[in-house]
């Protein structure tokens, strides 16, 4: 059963790990079975929600508008945006909406920080993966999530917090067409796309005096000081601009330096604890006033008072680069930020003990419960402190955290997604804050993990936008014939390639491979791996027994180069064996694949992704030579193994499901063999696009699989649209274009005529 070279679970591409610096794995893409589903434990809640604040004040007016906004739409869906100035209580609010829907009952409340897209994508498809609809890539999962959100009876509550550029989130506000959910979000901006869309916008001002003077009140007799309390209250609050932020910080520095309302009134009025040279009002973009950033650092001076560490002020400095939406806790034991801390005298556990100092003084909240962005700071805070970063300090602070994210950065990093995309987002934090402190003689580590991270996760245009502007980086600042700038340029073509543009992958790895021949040399690993990925790129255009020749002289470079059992020579000699499979020299693939498997689990281990890999190339080769029997005993092993090491929603276990597919119909079960193309067909056009070659191949496949199965009608329609996709987006002279056309005419004259 095929459609030319791309027939069911056939691949089509040369698999393996990329070569060089900055390369990565490049796999066959086979489909992957299903994920079973599992019983939902409703309520779920996604969060984690933050925590109320002592003497939270329930501000019932303003509930009382959220909740005259919402009736209002009656069933059209809801989606607020509590808009305002910094510090006013606007998460807050939030959190206190989210808290009374779990208490309400509410089957769903999802809490996500939305200063990116990525953010909200990661949460998203997290709620997918605990309401039972996820199947995919990240990115497939949350679009899963948001159809079922716009369609679901179940009542649910989705907050984005802290909003900041609308335009990312263009495509992931959800939508209720039931009326059982509605949204929240919040946002410093007064911009008119965050009122369209039905959304109504509520103005959230500061405390009211009665607010503000209850609030400093309750907290202070909340922590047993009410001795503090005096006849300043209200001057207090009103000095204070009825800041609820503030008021936090406030009343926070009195509890723990015990001083009284005149007493810190006095210490905050006097000229000199005045902070407009370190952060002076002109730096007050969004309209804080200086109130508040005169609370934090007083807080701060009150937190080094008591630092018997001495390490407050450079970790709260390291911290405010970082994701304010929070970063791992493991990030403190990493020897980059220990010595940035004091250089070979601070601890790990002396670091945690800064971080709970910092947390005590309301700089910062640690806390290990809400890994892995267990320390998170507000955004605020965070951007007072690093305005007061000196110049000459930055530099230090920014390697170090970069240099920390690369030491706790896991390898493969897909066993843990939600760690991977957090450090992905605090990586983009902190090229945001300090980008040319990432950059010297070569970009930083860090920058090309994020990128690797990207693919491995299946975030495909991401990952390539991604390397479009690290590869425009390294050629302005340094040059087009850096190595570092060939490097990235490499990676670039790789994203090209993993985004199935492949034209452009392989002009692009062309224009890189004579660039470092001539500044390099044949032999340099850089070249080597150039030199491997362009021949992966020739294999996704049918050109099998060119592959295999460029191949053969890789590997004989590489095992001069590197030794016969270094990871390179081992991708290299595993992407020749996808070669000669290709080429119809099965027997030479399938002995140099059990070669491949066995040096792959003695030297990686048998649960390395590139070991699995083998497996799965070895399950083609012997389709291939007709071992059926043998194809299926390994297919069942690697589909639970992938699922118990990389999880059922890994892109490599769903490639199972293309492999399933074909073992039942080579075992003759052809009606459950379509059935499992269809939907496989289905969920490679929803998660990659109509168009995308797998989707193209597969729909071929399933029309196949249809005329075996006596639908012939049925498979002349869907071959005749495979046909003409194929040819448009391949081109007619591909391999996969050529098979199937040849199919296509073969099935056309064993019809009537008048079909």
């Amino acid at each position: 059963m095929s459609v030319g070279r791309g027939g069911v679970g056939a691949g089509g591409g040369i698999e393996g790990s990329a070569l060089g610096e900055n390369s990565r794995v490049a796999n066959v893409h086979f489909h992957e079975a299903p994920a079973v589903p599992t019983a939902v434990a409703w309520p779920v809640e996604i969060g984690p929600v933050p925590v109320l604040a002592s003497a939270f004040q329930p501000r019932r007016e303003l509930r009382e508008r959220v909740e005259g906004a919402r009736a209002k739409g009656g069933t059209v869906v809801l989606t607020q945006v509590l808009s305002g100035g910094g510090g006013v209580g606007k998460t807050q609010l939030a959190a206190a909406c989210a808290s009374d829907a779990v208490a309400e009952g509410y089957d769903l409340v999802v809490w996500t920080a939305a200063t990116e897209a990525q953010q909200v994508i990661t949460q998203y498809a997290q709620a997918a993966a605990r309401v039972g609809v996820a199947g995919g890539e990240p990115e497939a999962d949350a679009r899963l999530f948001l159809e079922w959100l716009a369609t679901t009876s179940r009542r649910w509550l989705v907050v984005l917090d802290d909003v900041t550029d609308p335009a990312v989130l263009t495509s992931w506000w959800p939508a209720s067409r039931t009326g059982s959910g509605w949204v929240l979000a919040t946002t410093r901006l007064k911009d008119a796309r965050m009122t369209g869309g039905g959304r109504t916008r509520i103005d959230i001002d500061v405390y009211t005096p009665g607010e503000a003077r209850t609030f400093v009140e309750a907290r202070l007799r909340g922590e047993g000081m009410e001795h503090l309390l005096d006849e300043q209250v209200a001057e207090l609050a009103s000095a204070l601009g009825h800041l609820p932020l503030a008021l936090s910080h406030a009343t926070a520095y009195m509890v723990n330096e015990e001083l009284t309302c005149t007493a810190y009134l006095a210490l905050f009025t006097d000229h000199r604890t005045s902070l407009k040279e370190a952060l002076p009002e002109a730096a007050d973009t969004e309209g804080y006033g200086r109130q508040i950033t005169t609370t934090l650092l007083l807080s701060l001076e009150a937190a080094q008072a008591t630092d018997t560490t001495g390490f407050a002020t450079t970790a709260l400095r390291l911290v405010s680069l970082l994701d304010p939406s929070g970063h791992p806790h493991a990030l403190w034991s990493a020897p980059p930020l220990l010595n940035c801390l004091s250089p070979g005298e601070a601890t790990p556990a002396q670091a945690h003990k800064t971080l709970r100092l910092l947390h005590r003084y309301a700089l910062l909240t640690c806390d290990t419960r809400a890994e892995p962005r267990a320390v998170r700071v507000h955004a605020l805070t965070a951007r007072a402190v690093r305005e007061g970063i000196p110049e000459a300090r930055l530099p230090e602070l920014a390697k170090a955290a970069a240099d920390a994210l690369v030491d706790i950065w896991p390898d493969p990093d897909q066993l843990r997604p939600d760690l991977a995309a957090t450090l992905r987002a605090n990586t983009d934090a902190l090229a945001d804050h300090a980008a040319d402190c990432l950059w010297d003689s070569a970009p930083h580590a860090v920058l090309g993990r994020a990128g690797e991270s990207l693919s491995r996760a299946g975030l495909v245009a991401p990952a390539l936008a991604h390397w479009q502007r690290t590869a425009a980086e390294c050629e302005r600042r340094l040059g087009h014939e850096h190595i570092q700038t060939l490097t990235v340029r490499s990676a670039l073509a790789t994203a090209y390639a993993d985004a199935w543009r492949v034209p452009e992958a392989a002009g692009l790895q062309e224009r890189v491979l004579a660039d470092c021949r001539r500044l390099l040399g044949d032999q340099h690993p850089l070249t080597l791996g150039v030199r491997n990925n362009l021949a992966i790129s020739y294999g996704r255009t049918g050109r099998a027994e060119e592959v295999a020749g460029l191949l053969e002289r890789l590997v004989a470079d590489c095992e001069r180069q590197f030794g016969p059992e270094h990871p390179h020579t081992l991708t290299a000699r595993n992407n020749l064996a996808s070669a000669y499979r290709e080429a119809g020299r099965v027997v030479e693939a399938v002995g140099l694949q059990r070669r491949v498997i066995a040096d792959s689990e003695r030297l990686l281990g048998a649960e390395h992704p590139d070991t699995l890999g083998a497996r799965l190339n070895l399950i083609n080769c012997y389709w291939q030579s007709g071992m059926v029997a043998e194809a299926g005993g390994l297919l069942t092993r690697l589909l639970a193994d992938c699922e118990r090491v990389l999880g059922a929603e890994h892109p490599e276990t769903l490639n199972v499901r293309g492999h399933l597919a074909y073992y039942h119909w080579r075992a003759g079960h052809v009606e459950k063999a379509a059935g499992l193309l269809e939907a496989l067909v289905a969920d490679r056009e929803r998660l990659m696009g109509a168009d995308h070659p797998e989707t193209l191949t597969g729909r071929g496949n399933l029309a196949v699989a249809h005329w075996e199965a006596g639908r012939r009608e049925e498979a002349l329609t869907l071959l005749r649209r495979a046909v003409a996709d194929l040819d448009r987006v391949l081109g007619s002279g591909h391999s996969d274009t050529v098979g199937a056309r040849s199919t296509l005419a073969r099935y056309e004259r064993e019809l009537p005529d008048d079909h």
